[in-house]
């Protein structure tokens, strides 16, 4: 964007700063380092996802469904969950799901987007993630194991 555009929509949108005596020679020169800063800055390193993940998501649809099926917008969160080939548990109050970052991920928008596409007309979905920085980890199994009959 040209300098005298970006300081007219500035101006309208915040007189007070360029009314001081500096204030457009400040903000000009802000402007030429964060440019400066931008081309010169590195790229993100690149992160290795770890190669497991637990994920608990809870979804909270309004309404939950229709009068004729209670919970229909649960019911396509968990469809979406069950059609992933991922190993799950549903549970009273969400369900939890665990494999490979990339594939759990876009799962849980996934589910989160599946309760609005079955008609509800707002979702809260609460998520809870836990992976370690190394390959591996806890599978569900391994951490209600003693607490199942």
């Amino acid at each position: 964007m040209r300098a005298d555009l970006l300081l007219h929509a500035l101006h309208m949108a915040h007189p007070p700063l360029l009314r001081r005596p500096h204030g457009r020679l400040a903000l000009l020169s802000l402007l030429a380092c964060g440019a400066a800063w931008a081309q010169q800055a590195p790229a993100p390193a690149a992160v290795t996802p770890p190669g497991h993940m637990l994920a608990e998501i809870q979804v909270i649809p309004r309404p939950v469904g229709t009068a004729n099926d209670r919970y229909k917008h649960v019911d396509a969160a968990i469809a979406v969950i069950q059609a992933s080939g991922l190993r799950y548990e549903v549970h009273g109050l969400g369900t939890v799901v665990e494999g490979p970052p990339d594939k759990v991920w876009p799962l849980l928008q996934a589910v989160h987007q599946a309760t609005l596409e079955a008609g509800a007309e707002r979702t809260l979905s609460i998520i809870k993630v836990s992976s370690g920085a190394q390959a591996g980890g806890p599978r569900v199994e391994d951490l209600v194991r003693k607490f199942r009959p």
